[in-house]
């Protein structure tokens, strides 16, 4: 798919994007905008109304309205659940214009793009189906007491969206939450604002009332954390770093808010001797260098047992050697740009650490020059070998397309290697014995383990961490109940007056 056919149809794409509070396009209160680039080219896509504490405030305010005396929490189920399935529909009608504005916000792959968008469309889709089957229950009680729970929206919601996946995380979070009747505001990445401003704008033209989602695009020491200890807010999910998520736990804990947390990852990826090699390279490919390793469950240590190393590592490289960096917009692009100078030159400090610390580059190690791109900025995809579990680029998230690689002797101590990390979100088993898969699969500490398989996330299937990957799941019907209160109702049909004190 070229440029001109994403773009034959009206384009979403344009030169201003408002904020979106109360139903309404706004502009920032202070008059000041953000800049956002096309990470393939450097050049300038568009501005973007900047939200300051007042425009905060407002959202808040608006979200708080809708909540507590709006009538989308007292909608019946069934009516929630068409006007999600209209936001997916008008999405799905406008994909090609959605793709198009997340590649120039982003600088990623076609092919990564048009999965995200499909994914962010089938959230909608999800959450409009399980919220139906989203109830309370009857419990056995003694005697003559009846008991039951039912589910009640939690209330005004923060959502605090990252940059490597603008509009899946957008969605992964919004459709949660207005499914159970949840009023939200969205604070979107200041470098990739754009489509979850298209997501809110959608909203409202499905039918979503006026106030229930509010996009404040700003930056994250003041916005973000104007939301997090605003005391009108229940909740706030959160996407990022664990730093910052550390600091969001912190400062919600002033007002006891409830927090779901998706932070970073360093995942182990698990190659055992009696592997399929050909699929293992494929799969371990994907799992590093998908959406230019800007991706938090990134497989980016590479474990391979010692007597299949020599023939997998050669496979490897040579495939790595083969992706193709070119415009975002061919078919045959495999690896995207990074999202900004910064991000490269983290990278790229990352590799020269390696370098100082006595690892071997067997493939990219610099920054790339790619022809006709070259304002943008770009990593070339990145193995690294001989390495020992003390240096920094096996210790922390690089956030890039970087792999290490390693040999492990035996089952036991491939446990240990992958165990041996602060972070806990995805890992990957390659393996043809089923029972050395499952085995392995329950000692890995991680929410998610993927078994001779790539992929890491589907609707319905629950995705989090464990340790320092935060808590909480996202994009699983258990989601519901985090965007949810529990509530117990106790009540008496005995003929009799109840009198237990005896008076």
């Amino acid at each position: 798919m070229s440029t001109q056919q994403l773009t034959e149809a009206v384009s979403l794409k344009r030169d201003y994007f408002h904020l979106i509070i109360n139903g309404e396009k706004v502009e920032s209160s202070n008059g000041q905008t953000i800049k956002t680039y096309n990470p393939a080219t450097g050049e300038l896509v568009a501005e973007v109304a900047k939200a300051s504490k007042e425009d905060t405030e407002k959202a808040v305010q608006a979200a708080r309205q809708a909540f507590d005396h709006g009538k989308w929490r007292k909608y019946p189920i069934n009516r929630r659940s068409q006007v999600l399935n209209k936001i997916a529909a008008i999405m799905r009608s406008r994909f090609n214009e959605i793709v198009e504005l997340e590649i120039l916000d982003t600088g990623k792959s076609l092919a990564a793009a048009q999965g995200q968008v499909t994914q962010a469309i089938e959230d909608f889709e999800f959450y409009a189906a399980a919220i139906v089957g989203h109830r309370g229950v009857v419990n056995n009680m003694p005697g003559q007491f009846h008991n039951f729970t039912e589910k009640e929206p939690v209330g005004v919601c923060a959502q605090i969206i990252p940059w490597n996946y603008p509009l899946m995380m957008a969605a992964w979070k919004i459709a949660p939450a207005i499914a159970v009747g949840c009023s939200v505001v969205v604070k979107p990445a200041s470098l990739t604002p754009l489509t979850a401003i298209i997501l809110g704008e959608i909203c409202l033209e499905a039918g979503v009332p006026a106030g229930v989602v509010n996009i404040v695009p700003g930056s994250g020491s003041e916005v973000g954390n104007y939301l997090v200890e605003h005391p009108n807010v229940n909740k706030v999910a959160f996407t990022g770093s664990t730093p910052i998520g550390k600091d969001i736990m912190a400062k919600a804990s002033e007002t006891l808010k409830r927090v779901t947390l998706e932070l970073g990852g360093k995942s182990p990826n698990l190659v055992f001797e009696d592997a399929d090699i050909d699929a293992a390279v494929d799969g371990s490919l994907f799992g590093i260098f998908y959406n230019s390793g800007q991706s938090c469950e990134a497989r980016s240590r590479l474990y391979v047992h010692e007597d299949i190393y020599d023939e997998f590592v050669t496979k490897f490289v040579e495939k790595t050697k083969k992706l193709v960096l070119a415009n975002p917009f061919d078919k045959g692009t495999h690896v995207g740009a990074i999202i900004d100078q910064g991000q490269v030159d983290v990278i790229d400090g990352y590799v020269k650490s390696a370098i100082e610390e006595g690892a071997e580059i067997l493939a990219g190690g610099k920054p790339a020059i790619v022809e006709g791109f070259e304002g943008g900025f770009w990593y070339e995809p990145t193995v690294i070998a001989n390495v020992d579990h003390n240096m920094t680029v096996v210790k922390e998230e690089i956030f890039g397309p970087v792999v290490v690689i390693m040999k492990f002797k035996d089952e036991k101590e491939a446990i240990m290697l992958a165990n041996d990390t602060e972070f806990g979100l995805g890992s990957a088993i390659w393996s043809k014995d089923g029972a050395r898969a499952t085995r392995v699969a329950k000692q890995i500490e991680a929410g998610i383990v993927m078994v001779n398989c790539p992929f890491s996330a589907f609707p319905g299937t629950p995705f989090g961490g464990y340790k320092q990957s935060g808590f909480g799941r996202e994009l699983c019907i258990e989601t519901l109940d985090l965007y949810t209160e529990t509530k117990s109702i106790i009540s008496y049909f005995g003929s009799r007056p109840l009198n237990p004190l005896g008076v």
